[in-house]
């Protein structure tokens, strides 16, 4: 591949780059058992760390971290990662019980792949009442940058390693807010520049009609330190990861997208339901290096006793 073709995550996107392979999304039937990990390296990891890894398929997220015997049950599930949420202080969940260096060894080891989310200030005119107590203050440069050096902290000490995504959780905010959106955009440039400095992969998650489009406008505008990788929320029950209206078709491709395609729906395998959001994926996730001697050993249930392992 020639030198100018390589985009994908050393920065944002070009739309040079080349033709994106077929969506996962139609990999994985409805209701089969997980594949193994489709993983593959990725380049242009920040700061000289070693280059993350990106999954194909399907991923769930959940505001809480499920205990390492949901997990195993779920390994019976068509997911093969999920979304966990970190830090920051804007999380629904902030108690996470279960989210220790241990159980971040342990879900990995078992074969899960692990997308951190990063849920901080918020928009000033975000659309929900309950995050508006965490809005951007005054100095967003100075906060996103601070806020950026939280995340990368609260992700080493969990044993999530250099080259890794974190990606910041943006609510749906007002549209046409034009000072709204500058102001977000202002934190949201110096997260993902302390991240990247800190050598992280900045990922952004936010609605596709907000925060997406104006992460769009902004890439087609050439505007620097935008996100690596984008996660768009559109609830319409199918996954359409390359066929999203508001970004380009080539904008964040290859190995550089996820779609948050349904939210709020209960599942249930190996006996446990959990309430999660749907997610289809191409792009990076956690380099995991706490030692697999932090493992927790967890009992495989009778029923997946003879089930693969990963």
């Amino acid at each position: 591949m020639a030198a100018a073709l390589m985009v994908a995550l050393a920065g944002t996107v070009l739309l040079n780059a080349p033709p994106p392979p077929p969506p996962p999304s139609g990999a994985v039937a409805s209701g089969a058992p997980a594949p193994a990990p489709a993983t593959r390296a990725v380049a242009g990891a920040p700061g000289g760390a070693a280059a993350p890894a990106a999954f194909s398929g399907k991923a769930f997220d959940t505001c809480e971290a499920p205990s390492l015997a949901v997990m195993r049950a779920w390994r019976g599930s068509p997911y093969g990662a999920v979304g966990i949420y970190f830090g920051g202080r804007g999380r629904g969940c902030p108690v996470q019980k279960e989210l220790t260096p241990a159980w971040v060894a342990s879900a990995h080891a078992m074969g899960w792949r692990l997308l951190p989310l990063f849920v901080g200030s918020q928009a000033p005119c975000v659309d929900s009442l309950a995050k508006r107590k965490y809005a951007i203050g005054g100095n967003p440069t100075s906060q996103g940058t601070k806020e950026g050096g939280d995340a990368v902290r609260a992700a080493s000490a969990l044993g999530i390693g250099t080259g890794s995504p974190l990606y910041l959780d943006i609510e749906a905010y007002r549209r046409g807010d034009t000072a709204c959106a500058a102001t977000t955009l202002s934190f949201v440039r110096a997260w993902n520049k302390e991240v990247r400095r800190l050598g992280y992969l900045p990922g952004f998650y936010s609605s596709a009609d907000t925060g997406v489009r104006d992460m769009e406008a902004q890439r087609r505008a050439g505007t620097k330190d935008l996100p690596d990788v984008m996660w768009f929320a559109r609830w319409r029950g199918q996954p359409a990861l390359l066929t999203e209206s508001v970004l380009h078709p080539e904008a964040w491709t290859p190995h550089a997208r996820i779609h948050q395609y349904a939210g709020n729906v209960t599942e249930t395998y190996g006996g446990h339901t959990v309430a999660i959001d749907r997610n289809a994926m191409d792009a990076p996730v956690a380099r995991v290096t706490a030692p697999a001697r932090f493992a927790a050993r967890v009992p495989v249930p009778l029923s997946f006793a003879g089930s693969r392992r990963p």
